[in-house]
């Protein structure tokens, strides 16, 4: 079964980075931001809700400012 990576987006992130003045260098070394989180987010792949945490208290926004959902059939029902 293969990964599904478009119902989650993380484009907002990096407009979000940018108006923060925040690189991806600076999340990584000041911030110490795993690289390969940096990669599975600008792949938009499942990131842990820990790390969606942190980049929202780096970046003083809310969850909205960094992804978006769009709706798919993933459920809980057959």
């Amino acid at each position: 079964m293969g990964e599904k990576s478009d119902m989650i987006k993380y484009d907002k992130l990096w407009q979000t980075m940018k108006t923060k003045n925040i690189s991806q260098y600076d999340l990584y070394t000041r911030y110490n931001v795993n690289r390969s989180q940096l990669d599975r987010l600008r792949k938009n792949q499942n990131v842990e809700v820990n790390t969606i945490d942190k980049l929202c208290n780096i970046l003083n926004c809310n969850v909205e400012d960094i992804m978006t959902h769009f709706q798919d059939d993933n459920t809980f029902f057959n």
